[in-house]
């Protein structure tokens, strides 16, 4: 993932900059606030482009920006929505990246007076419950692992066991180092979104899985010595191949055709923690390595047996 600095105008690459060096954002987190940035600019400023279309974004200036008023905004969401066809979700997107855009030039470089962004409401985003694998379901995907890994059916099901267990993202999974565990195996660091460490505190079938799959790793060289999970060609696994190694498992448990995802796993464990009606929701918003609350409070609305329940103790159901 390469961000061009020297193809986009100053203003955007010193923003960029700071999100990455002060914020801490991720660099897949910053690249895409550079292509909603350039698409924008290139919207915005199209009167500007040759007769093939073409348009040089570093060219456009600081005072350019700064002249850039609410109802452009306005006008590249209708555009987005009417010709790119973007939805909802996509528009906030854009019209997020918009608003940190100019909020740093207003409040931290003092360019601009007032951000001609910051009250353009964004569009309504629909959130659906998340979808997640049943304990039945869960159980059916470790036991493919266990049936079907062959020669790396330890570090398969570790690697689901992890997922299913404590609802880690793809990306922090692959980043695992055999440092980041304690001796033990109780306790693990991962890395999250913006380089923010969370410990998690693993179960005991998480430390036997890791302990089953540790004995054959001291046995494998890696290129990446530190690497928990390695790849049959001795490199550290990469988030694509650790989720076609989910998406495996998943064809061969039979559960292919029911639109789960590795993104899935990590609602499964949230779902399945906060199911048991021991877990509250701000320790789970720590597990998961969320920022805010109300992204953990979704899973407040997916446990079916709770709702059951909640529904047959209210002390007016009874039969006249």
């Amino acid at each position: 993932m390469n961000i061009r600095m020297e193809e986009l105008p100053a203003a955007v690459a010193r923003f960029l900059s700071y999100k990455l060096s002060i914020q801490g954002a991720s660099e897949k987190t910053v690249y895409e606030y550079s292509i909603d940035l350039a698409g924008f600019l290139r919207y915005v400023f199209r009167k500007k482009a040759d007769e093939a279309g073409n348009l040089d974004l570093s060219l456009i200036t600081d005072e350019e920006i700064a002249s850039i008023s609410s109802q452009n905004i306005y006008e590249y969401l209708l555009y987005a929505a009417t010709v790119l066809r973007n939805g909802n979700a996509a528009r906030a997107r854009k019209l997020c990246a918009i608003r940190g855009f100019f909020k740093f030039l207003s409040s931290k470089e003092h360019a601009i007076e007032n951000s001609p962004a910051k009250d353009i409401d964004a569009p309504g985003v629909k959130h659906a419950l998340p979808k997640f694998l049943s304990l039945e379901e869960s159980q059916m995907l470790l036991r493919a692992a266990k049936e079907h890994g062959e020669e790396n059916a330890k570090r398969d099901y570790a690697i689901l066991t992890l997922f299913l267990n404590c609802g880690m993202r793809v990306s922090e999974l692959a980043g695992i180092s055999l440092s980041d565990l304690s001796t033990d195996l109780s306790q693990l660091i991962v890395t999250g979104k913006g380089n923010k460490q969370r410990l998690i505190y693993l179960n005991e079938g998480c430390v036997s899985a890791l302990k089953e799959y540790i004995a054959l790793r001291r046995g494998i060289t890696c290129k990446d010595e530190s690497a928990l999970f390695v790849s049959r060609n001795h490199r550290r696994l990469s988030v694509k191949t650790v989720q076609w190694i989910v998406y495996k498992y998943l064809k061969l448990a039979g559960l292919e055709e029911k639109g789960y995802s590795v993104h899935k796993l990590r609602h499964t464990a949230a779902t399945l923690m906060y199911g048991t009606g021991k877990v509250d929701v701000r320790v789970l918003k720590d597990i998961l390595g969320h920022a805010q609350l109300n992204t953990t409070q979704i899973y407040t609305h997916v446990s079916d047996e709770n709702m059951k329940k909640a529904m047959s103790e209210n002390p007016l159901n009874q039969n006249e």
